[in-house]
């Protein structure tokens, strides 16, 4: 198997179980035994050993050798011997404490992510569309996709709303009480007052 595909198909593989920090590192000027090292870590110890499985699993489908499959009894650093390639999905602190980045991480490969690839194809096909109408039709078809200005709504700010609904209120409390009290017949009235100033 090319060495691209393999290397893509394990990267695939590592990101269905959503690995963390993958890293890929050229290693032929380092190593005759292989070209790729590829760090990946899992959360936990069933994680690493999902994630070394998934890798075997899919570099097999694809047609490629799996060699040998090394840690899987204690999850904490699982390797992938492909041949042309090897795998290491580690734990976050057994990563951090072997470096292996400082040992391998010479030459790192750029690789996209899948879900990156097929959205970059899409994003050029507008463009590679737009370069083969005339002029006339690219201006027609900007116009159509420049927004058109909408007329701008009144808006009141909050406070003037508030402001505008406790007027609102106060003048019904005073026409409530206004009729309540041409309602009362004038003794009563007159009696309240009186009740009132003393």
């Amino acid at each position: 198997m090319d060495i691209k595909k393999l290397q893509r198909v394990v990267v695939d593989a590592l990101e269905d179980v959503k690995a963390q920090d993958i890293a890929v590192f050229n290693t032929t000027a380092l190593s005759d035994l292989f070209d790729r090292v590829i760090l990946a870590s899992g959360t936990s110890n069933r994680q690493t050993r999902a994630l070394a499985s998934r890798v075997v699993e899919k570099v097999k489908e694809a047609g490629g050798e799996v060699i040998s499959v090394e840690g899987e009894d204690t999850g904490e650093w699982v390797l992938v011997d492909l041949g042309d390639a090897v795998v290491h999905v580690m734990q976050p602190a057994v990563r951090a404490y072997y470096g292996l980045e400082e040992i391998w991480g010479g030459k790192p490969v750029r690789m996209k992510r899948a879900e990156e690839a097929p959205a970059a194809a899409n994003a050029d096909k507008p463009a590679k569309a737009a370069a083969k109408r005339p002029a006339a039709a690219k201006e027609s078809a900007e116009e159509k996709a420049a927004p058109t200005p909408r007329k701008s709504a009144s808006r009141k700010s909050p406070t003037a709303s508030a402001a505008k609904s406790t007027t609102a209120r106060k003048t019904a409390a005073r026409k409530t009480t206004a009729k309540t009290a041409a309602a009362r017949p004038p003794a009563k009235r007159a009696a309240k007052k009186a009740a009132s100033r003393a």
